[in-house]
């Protein structure tokens, strides 16, 4: 018994498959006979501004343009750019703890606050000093450094 039942779940596969193919095959047809059916293959254009349309362009309002015109990257500044910045900036120390060895510092043309570590310090400072220090990028923003008392 159990032998005649696995020889008719092997015909059921067998059909099922064979079904499975002739779906397959029948797809198949209808692509190829939907692609033939088709005038061709559809353009998209787009507009002088970014849009997609289904007209070409006109011939007349086409730009020439010569590759050496083309700029990749940046453009580079001239001297006559580039402003000199001091870099030491004035500023109110508005908390230092000398004992955890770290503070933040106010700038006083932008009150912007920034980290001040004692590894930074010139001279010692205290709260409400007015100090100047410059800048650098540390691990979480503008930290001050090289810090004196004014």
């Amino acid at each position: 018994m159990a032998k005649s039942q696995q020889t008719y779940n092997k015909i059921e596969k067998e059909k099922a498959r064979q079904k499975k193919r002739e779906e397959k095959l029948k797809k198949k047809e209808a692509r190829k006979a939907e692609s033939k059916d088709s005038q061709g293959i559809q353009f998209a254009y787009v507009d002088q501004y970014g849009n997609l349309t289904d007209t070409p362009p006109d011939p007349a309002d086409k730009i020439k343009v010569e590759a050496e015109d083309i700029v990749i990257g940046i453009p580079k500044k001239d001297d006559s750019d580039i402003e000199e910045v001091d870099p030491i900036r004035k500023g109110k120390v508005s908390f230092f703890d000398s004992s955890k060895g770290f503070g933040f510092i106010i700038d006083a043309e932008n009150s912007e606050k920034y980290f001040c570590h004692v590894s930074g310090l010139i001279d010692t400072i205290i709260e409400n000093d007015k100090v100047q220090f410059e800048l650098e990028r540390g691990m979480k923003g503008m930290n001050a450094v090289r810090v004196k008392k004014i």
